[in-house]
């Protein structure tokens, strides 16, 4: 590798860390952030609900490493979990470049391919997110790398290291499964079909898959390891439905996969995507076989088989993606004069990733996601606007004595990121009134005899005047407009002291 090269590499990582965490608040706290990062507050303050997200089936390695970030981020707790997805993004475009060295040996590709990644708002919109997602692609793509070396190369240590990044996916969240049934394909660069090496690339395969399961059965030690089986169940048709109507939801899904490589992998993108498993004819036609495995193989899976569907799900298939993108950028660049048309491939595709990577650290209601994930993220009672600045106002009251806040719901938000934003409060209490507003809780008037009590709702969910029932508008807070209806806001009532 020249010097060159490396100071490129910087350049790609510097660019990519850049995206991930400029004014990293920028969209509002969503609803499972609030939650994960809720209980990563929980676990740390109480040992012995270390394990606390079985109980709703999740698995727990995101929220125990948030806990350290927790201790740095004391003043904003959603940064400590944003900034943990933004690190597992910088070393998925490590991942990403390695494996494209690895398979491909072409310096010009490897950067390439890394700065595609580095920009690629799918990539970048989950590495701003306190989601698990970002984390499981990064052990994902680790454990290809690895699991990769340890058959092309035939050596054991990069099989166990494969093992662990594979145990940790599996710790992070259910799709690492994926794996198990995708590794078996790397023995296509075995470097020679002899029974030897074939009986030595099993033998590795499987030390990593026992690795892997060794690790996942620590989440036995917690009280409630079935829950984990039962809430994925929650998600997935059984297959006696799936044989019922094969084609649904298999085809909307498979249209909402379309919707979301379309807009967050920049239309170009999923063109070359595409293109990149047809480009060369016969040259690297194991990698290109094995990558459209691991890319496409998850999504007709959970296309057919998963009960909701969101761009979210399939984050961990990007990466094998992009590593196409790049063969069909550098395969299209070899046909013209100095790689011109690597070039303007590549410039299509980074172009409009920077530009949509700008508006979502400063204009993110502008920022192009498909409708379904923009209802979620901006516009409906998942995203949070408004909920930080509720907080710091309520800081303010409980300066003068106790407080009660009701919240509209019971996990998520307003809820839980009420509850994480003032949990350095002994003096304040969340508590949860229903989903249907339309008078004051007996919670909350109960309340009323040494308490502030307030109560925080959405639009959507409040279903009365709230003069008639005695409430007092502090303030509201639009979220984005939708393309059909009146924007929902964020209601932050007072509940006057009875005379």
């Amino acid at each position: 590798m020249t010097k060159r090269f490396w100071i490129v590499a910087f350049a790609i990582l510097l660019v990519g860390a850049i995206l991930r965490f400029v004014n990293l608040n920028s969209i509002p706290i969503f609803a499972d952030e609030a939650i994960y990062v809720r209980w990563s507050q929980v676990m740390r303050a109480e040992s012995t609900l270390r394990f606390l997200p079985l109980s709703d089936g999740k698995q727990p390695l995101f929220m125990w490493a948030t806990i350290p970030f927790l201790k740095i981020f004391k003043q904003d707790p959603l940064l400590a979990g944003r900034v943990l997805s933004g690190l597992c993004g910088l070393a998925s475009i490590l991942g990403v470049g390695v494996a494209a060295y690895l398979i491909f040996k072409n310096p010009r590709q490897t950067l390439l391919t890394g700065a595609i990644y580095a920009i690629l708002p799918y990539a970048i919109f989950f590495d701003r997110m306190a989601l698990a997602d970002s984390m499981l692609t990064m052990f994902l793509i680790w454990t290809f790398v690895f699991s990769y070396l340890s058959i092309q190369k035939l050596r054991l240590d990069f099989a166990m290291i494969a093992g662990f990044t594979l145990g940790f996916a599996w710790l992070t969240k259910s799709p690492a499964i994926f794996a198990l049934g995708l590794l078996p394909l790397n023995l296509l660069f075995l470097p020679k079909y002899t029974l030897k090496n074939l009986l030595m690339a099993i033998g590795y395969l499987l030390t990593t898959i026992a690795i892997a399961f060794g690790m996942y059965n620590i989440l036995r030690l917690g009280p409630e390891f079935h829950m984990i089986a039962i809430r994925n169940a929650d998600y997935l048709f059984p297959l006696s439905e799936i044989l019922k109507h094969p084609t649904d939801p298999f085809i909307p899904h498979l249209k909402d996969s379309f919707q979301f490589y379309f807009y967050l992998a920049t239309p170009v993108g999923l063109l070359m995507g595409l293109m990149g498993v047809l480009a060369g004819k016969f040259s690297h036609w194991k990698a290109r076989l094995l990558l459209l495995a691991w890319w496409m193989g998850p999504v007709f899976v959970e296309s057919a088989i998963a009960r909701q569907f969101t761009a979210r799900y399939i984050l961990f298939t990007i990466p094998f993606c992009v590593l196409l993108i790049g063969h069909a950028l550098e395969h299209f660049g070899q046909h013209s004069r100095s790689h011109l048309l690597s070039i303007a491939g590549g410039i299509l595709i980074i172009v409009p990733g920077l530009v949509f990577s700008y508006l979502l650290a400063f204009n993110p209601q502008n920022f192009p996601l498909p409708k379904n994930e923009r209802s979620g993220y901006l516009e409906e009672w998942t995203a949070g606007y408004g909920l930080k600045d509720v907080s710091a106002r309520i800081r303010e009251y409980a300066k003068a004595g106790p407080v009660v806040v009701g919240s509209e719901g019971f996990f998520g938000t307003p809820f839980d990121a009420l509850a994480l934003y003032l949990n350095d409060l002994p003096n304040v209490r969340v508590i949860g009134v229903g989903v249907w507003i339309d008078s004051v809780h007996e919670k909350l008037t109960n309340s009323l005899v040494d308490n502030q009590v307030f109560l925080i709702v959405n639009s959507s969910r409040f279903h009365t005047d709230p003069q008639k029932i005695g409430l007092k508008l502090i303030s509201s807070y639009q979220k984005a407009t939708p393309s059909v209806g009146l924007p929902e806001q964020l209601l932050f009532f007072q509940v006057p002291p009875t005379k």
